[in-house]
């Protein structure tokens, strides 16, 4: 039996093969990587995955970046527009549903492997409480999870989208800044790639990707002093860089925090996303805790809080292919 999960973002999407097998273990039989904005929407890209396999597919799950409302979804950040009766008429799917991405990523954490994680504050964890999954990407992705009369339930949710709460002066003034440009402004305004980018154009950086800024702020310090951008013009200064990246993660833990109280995430925060393992090490990790555990009174329900750093990149992925098995017991 074969299942077919998807994790579709502004940036990459994955698609992958598995068989389901009697133990009910999936078995991947081909994965590929495609970059999103090559393509104007979803249906040519999944015909150019399903051409190299023709055979039955089961179930089927795309977790996509954006809300699904009864089967159907938009991405935020692409044109891409998807219907789950369309896909599994069009692409001989015999079951379809669509998730939201971070829903996908929440199902995959019970997939991980013990070494996908490293684990920046133990906390005291309790077995059955609520769960946090929470992601900077493209976007910033939220999703809780709940232990119920024995099962676990994902809950969907857009928090990205709420709106961003300073918790320092400079905070405040990059809040006022981008105020000034957009309006209201949301935590995924500044917790995000684009968003570590503003946050340096802010400081007085200038316009650079996340990747250059990350990679300079790690150069703070050292005797290389600027980064080469892609373009061949000189790259940030290291110590901007290294300011931009203490500033967004202390924006990132304070809202990490947030919704950790929020949810008495007992169970754990699980950080995914590509950007978060890529630019969090031991120094990166000290700042993000400071601020995640900076609650005034609660602070040491905070510091009860397990936070748990997901390095492995296809954790959405696994998590549609979770959601696929699970689609054939419904």
């Amino acid at each position: 039996m074969m299942l077919l999960g998807g994790d579709l973002g502004g940036t990459k999407t994955l698609l992958a093969l598995a068989e389901l097998r009697a133990d009910g273990a999936l078995a991947i039989v081909d994965e590929v990587r495609y970059a999103s904005a090559e393509w104007p929407d979803f249906a040519p890209l999944l015909a150019d995955f399903r051409a190299r396999h023709k055979v039955p597919v089961s179930a089927a799950c795309f977790g996509l970046a954006g809300p699904v409302d009864a089967g159907t979804a938009k991405l935020t950040y692409l044109p891409w527009r998807l219907d789950a009766q369309a896909l599994a008429a069009d692409f001989a799917l015999s079951r379809v549903t669509l998730v939201n991405d971070f829903v996908a990523a929440a199902s995959g954490i019970e997939l991980l492997p013990a070494d996908a994680c490293t684990t920046l504050q133990a906390g005291a964890p309790l077995a059955e409480a609520p769960r946090v999954v929470v992601g900077a990407g493209t976007g910033l992705g939220v999703a809780g999870v709940l232990r119920h009369a024995g099962e676990t339930v994902v809950v969907a949710g857009e928090g990205g989208h709420q709106g961003f709460s300073p918790q320092s002066a400079a905070q405040a003034a990059l809040w006022q800044y981008l105020f000034a440009q957009h309006g209201r402004v949301t935590a995924e305004d500044i917790i995000s790639g684009p968003g570590l980018a503003r946050v340096h154009a802010f400081l007085g950086g200038g316009k650079w990707s996340p990747a250059d800024i990350g990679t300079a702020a790690k150069l703070h310090g050292a005797a290389t002093s600027a980064v080469s951008a892609a373009d061949g013009a000189s790259g940030p200064d290291t110590a901007t860089a290294a300011a931009a990246l203490s500033l967004w993660l202390s924006a990132y833990g304070a809202f990490a925090g947030d919704l950790a109280l929020s949810w008495l995430a007992r169970g754990g925060v699980y950080l995914a996303g590509g950007i978060a393992g890529k630019l969090i090490d031991e120094a990166e990790a000290a700042i993000f805790l400071a601020a995640f555990n900076a609650k005034r009174e609660h602070r040491a329900l905070a510091e009860a809080m397990p936070v748990h750093l997901v390095r492995e990149e296809r954790l959405g992925l696994l998590g549609a292919l979770a959601q696929a098995r699970a689609l054939l017991r419904r």
